[in-house]
């Protein structure tokens, strides 16, 4: 199975990135994942199910950490020859 997960990490601060935003991105980047859209307001990552709920709880874990105050997920199943 593949899955798709968008995500957002608040509180958001649009002159600089928050320390729990770049996190994100760095948990997300160094993850084994095929397919990441890095973006202000949203991020999307794809990749089989395991490697996706590998970096989604590195995600949690590492930006609340960091000081996130709210994570939203949406999660997605990917159609086989979806892409």
């Amino acid at each position: 199975m593949r899955l798709r997960v968008e995500f957002t990490t608040e509180p958001f601060d649009l002159d600089e990135a928050p320390p729990h935003a770049l996190v994100a991105r760095e948990v997300i980047e160094a993850a084994e994942l095929d397919a990441v859209d890095v973006g202000p307001f949203g991020n999307t990552a794809e990749g089989s199910a395991d490697a996706v709920l590998t970096a989604v709880d590195a995600l949690l874990r590492q930006t609340l950490e960091s000081g996130a105050t709210r994570i939203s997920l949406q999660f997605n199943v990917i159609a086989e020859g979806e892409a």
